[in-house]
């Protein structure tokens, strides 16, 4: 019993603190090519994001509530981000072609100022090997994955904000 005690902690462990990958295993992974359309309807290739400082590209959808609270706490904090690191965000939705006419209406709603592109194949998802959402990279400005997280507890972007000084603090 106290063995299948022990198992259970040291997984609860894992899960809880085991969501937050620094640079290690990512290191020299770059961004793959797909071609994306905006909420506008303007084409992205994902590999030319316009790497000139950090970027976070943060897979969410309309109907996970825990991306929408994880891009409202960046939100509120992303132009002091932006004056202070240079930091762009580009939201991708995994909405399907069911759901996604939903996405404008609630990023324009929400007036987030983010690049919000539309993956209803699910192609860059699959390619960023993103199981769940949301799920949060961080890339240098070379286009370098750096840093990546999924789900979202509050204090997320706080650790975010962290990782992104400390790309611009190596300049």
């Amino acid at each position: 019993m106290k063995q299948l005690l022990c198992i259970f902690f040291l997984f609860s462990f894992t899960v809880l603190f085991g969501q937050h990958t620094a640079s290690d295993s990512l290191s020299g992974k770059k961004v793959p090519s797909v071609s994306l359309k905006d909420i506008n309807g303007k084409i992205f290739n994902t590999s030319a994001l316009g790497f000139s400082g950090p970027v976070v590209i943060s897979f969410w959808a309309t109907w996970c509530a825990p991306c929408k609270k994880e891009l409202m706490a960046i939100h509120d904090l992303y132009e002091d981000w932006q004056a202070e690191t240079g930091v762009s965000l580009v939201a991708v939705s995994i909405d399907d072609e069911k759901t996604k006419r939903d996405v404008k209406t609630y990023a324009d709603g929400k007036g987030w100022d983010y690049t919000v592109l539309l993956d209803p194949n699910g192609d860059f998802k699959r390619s960023m090997g993103v199981n769940n959402v949301p799920h949060t990279f961080l890339l240098d400005k070379d286009g370098n994955i750096v840093y990546t997280h999924n789900n979202y507890m509050p204090g997320d972007e706080a650790i975010l904000y962290e990782e992104i000084k400390k790309l611009t603090a190596e300049k």
